[in-house]
């Protein structure tokens, strides 16, 4: 007898919930440690669900670490987009990205910490997404002759490796003003994709857009 409509939201629901409890536990070890060495049992134990349930969602650690350092970049994203949402220069976007990203290191630590346990390697497994929509902004410079880079992966490995840095500089020299060295990181990135230095450096230190 197929499932009533009811029982098939409900069964939905739940797999949907003991995912994202698995993704949950797989963020807090990537924040706390970066440690995937973890069992499979101390994961299910961690978020509260049987052992058997962790094999109807991954086949893998590898699998689930990699889905859980895609749902921090995806909520990294959103938090950014609704802020820079509305600009349409591609150069303002990749440095406003830059700026914003310091500053949630301070508003959404559990994020900025997966990114530095993490790895490029990782992020890249995850979507690849570190400067918010970082492959469409680089791409629409570059077809636009606003970036003179010919290599948007070269680029955007650049954008995702200077920002780690950025982050990791943020969290081991706490008492470095977090606001000026974006500031001086989102002019040098733009430099670098060949935005002049009087622009980039006007660019780099403009006003943000939407609340703090």
């Amino acid at each position: 007898m197929p499932m009533s409509a009811s029982t098939s939201n409900r069964f939905e629901r739940r797999r949907f919930e003991t995912r994202q409890a698995l993704v949950r536990a797989a963020r807090q070890i990537l924040a706390e440690s970066g440690d995937t060495g973890a069992s499979i049992r101390s994961i299910a134990d961690r978020a509260d669900v049987g052992l058997g349930s962790f094999y109807n969602h991954f086949a893998t650690k590898g699998e689930l670490f990699d889905a859980a350092v895609a749902d921090a970049l995806e909520e990294y994203a959103e938090a950014v987009e609704a802020r820079l949402g509305g600009l349409e220069d591609p150069a303002e976007r990749v440095a406003g990205g830059v700026r914003l990203s310091a500053r949630m290191a301070a508003s959404r630590p559990q994020i900025v910490w997966i990114l530095c346990h993490s790895g490029l390697g990782r992020i890249h497994a995850g979507r690849g997404l570190l400067i918010l929509h970082s492959r469409r902004d680089v791409e629409q410079g570059i077809a636009s002759g606003r970036f003179v880079v010919t290599d948007p992966v070269v680029a955007l490995s650049a954008l995702n490796a200077s920002l780690l840095a950025l982050l990791e500089l943020w969290f081991t020299q706490p008492e470095v003003d977090g606001d000026q060295v974006a500031g001086a990181m989102a002019e040098m990135l733009l430099r670098m994709l060949g935005v002049p230095l009087d622009e980039a450096r006007r660019l780099a230190r403009r006003p943000l857009p939407g609340a703090a």
